[in-house]
């Protein structure tokens, strides 16, 4: 028995009695519970981990059908993790989740998608798709995304108090959706609502049971098979028509089909539209930031890499080993799960100094984690910066003040870092 501190507690032999257990316990902080993660973040837990146990196992909630996982807290162990795929799989899932090859519970779908598959797989279907996010399709759609922007903008009531998540966020990211789908325009927000639907937790407000999950979902299947049918025939440059027309995409079982769908909906939904909402806070939070912005609008890429840093919108992405390794010190265990805490990486002071802290000329923001490394890199991280920085040039042109009211309520969640609820009030230049 050791104590790394009078906060960890460290218990040997729960799985392997060569290397101590580790119960994250921080002023009752559990990394895998949601509640934890809606009250505030878990900073000081991250930097005690990264100097004491930067390769640690940890338990997880009680009842939690998985034994345990290791936690890889620093910038340089993290991206190692991420860019070997060969030893560290993304095929068994990329959130905390069920031991390999144990059942799924009953009424869950079991769906298949490419992000959570290894090469060639992972490959050749993400090839598909890419195209809509190439550089000169961006540029073709960076004047609809200034209009759609400014419109919204213009829009917001001046000295009156709103929610900006549901108005700006949620609004801006929707109707991006929308066009990359083509979906039906005036049924957008059933995007919005599919996107929540996959990453909630039962009885916490966004559905009640596995089953009603996995009826909405079977809903959206049915909604996108219609234009699937539609696209066969008439294909546009939307990613359903990719899809349908891709060489080693066309065949899909629906539960491929379904799991794709799945991973684009939620990719171009969360991670951009908690940033849109974590870029206004976090310079509430840092105003000499935001009048140096003002100053200089020319610094607008460079803060909008800053902010991704900063608010990290994905706490995490778990990876299975795929045989007994080492790592960090530690012997890994085949099909042990491994989640490399983006969250903590992105705040690593041996990469990022005063990493706390958001600095908008800070030089290496490009480096953050948030996009991942290696062949799983975010496919859509140029589409994420190009709508924050078109929002953040039309704010500045509008707006003088953007004053958060209270703090933001957080979303129940361990993997996504997101915002559900922040009231503002604007004045106008």
């Amino acid at each position: 028995m050791q104590l790394i501190s009078d906060k960890l507690v460290v218990d040997s032999g729960h799985l392997d009695p060569t290397f101590p257990q580790v119960y994250p316990s921080l002023s009752g902080f559990q990394l895998d519970n949601p509640a934890s993660w809606t009250r505030g973040q878990p900073f000081d837990f991250f930097k005690q981990m990264r100097e004491q146990a930067p390769v640690m196992w940890s338990r997880p909630m009680p009842k939690k059908p998985v034994s345990g996982f290791w936690s890889v807290t620093r910038y340089e162990d993290i991206k190692q993790v991420d860019v070997d795929w060969k030893n560290f799989s993304s095929a068994k899932g990329i959130a905390l989740g069920f031991p390999v090859d144990a059942p799924l519970p009953e009424g869950a779908l079991k769906v298949s998608m490419f992000i959570a598959q290894d090469p060639p797989v992972h490959d050749v279907q993400r090839k598909t798709v890419a195209g809509v996010v190439a550089p000169s399709n961006l540029a073709k759609m960076e004047g609809l995304i200034r209009s759609r922007t400014a419109a919204v903008l213009d829009s917001l009531p001046e000295n009156t108090p709103f929610d900006w998540v549901d108005t700006v966020s949620i609004e801006l990211t929707t109707m991006m959706l929308a066009s990359l789908f083509d979906f039906p325009f005036e049924q957008r927000r059933k995007l919005t609502r599919w996107s929540d639907v996959v990453t909630a937790v039962p009885g916490r407000g966004i559905i009640n049971s596995v089953e009603e999950r996995r009826d909405e979902l079977l809903e959206c299947l049915s909604a996108f098979t219609a234009l699937w049918e539609q696209r066969k025939r008439e294909p546009g440059d939307d990613l359903v028509s990719m899809l349908a027309h891709g060489e080693e995409t066309k065949d899909m079982q629906p539960m491929e089909f379904l799991g794709n769908l799945m991973l684009l909906i939620v990719g171009g939904n969360d991670t951009t539209r908690n940033t849109m909402t974590g870029s206004v806070y976090g310079l509430n939070q840092f105003p000499e930031q935001f009048a140096k912005l003002k100053a200089d609008p020319s610094l607008i890429p460079n803060m909008v890499a800053e902010i991704i840093r900063w608010q990290t919108p994905l706490s995490y992405m778990r990876r299975t080993a795929n045989a007994d390794c080492e790592l960090g010190g530690k012997q890994i265990k085949k099909n042990d799960q491994i989640l490399m805490w983006y969250v903590s990486g992105n705040r690593d002071p041996s990469v990022f100094e005063n990493p706390d802290a958001i600095d908008i000329t800070r030089p290496n923001a490009r480096s953050h984690l948030s996009f991942g490394f290696g062949l799983h890199r975010c496919m859509g991280n140029r589409l994420a910066e190009l709508q924050l920085r078109i929002l953040w040039e039309e704010l500045l042109a509008r707006f003088e003040t953007i004053e958060v009211l209270e703090e933001p309520e957080r979303a129940y969640s361990s993997f996504v870092k997101g915002y559900t609820r922040m009231p503002v009030r604007v004045r106008r230049r």
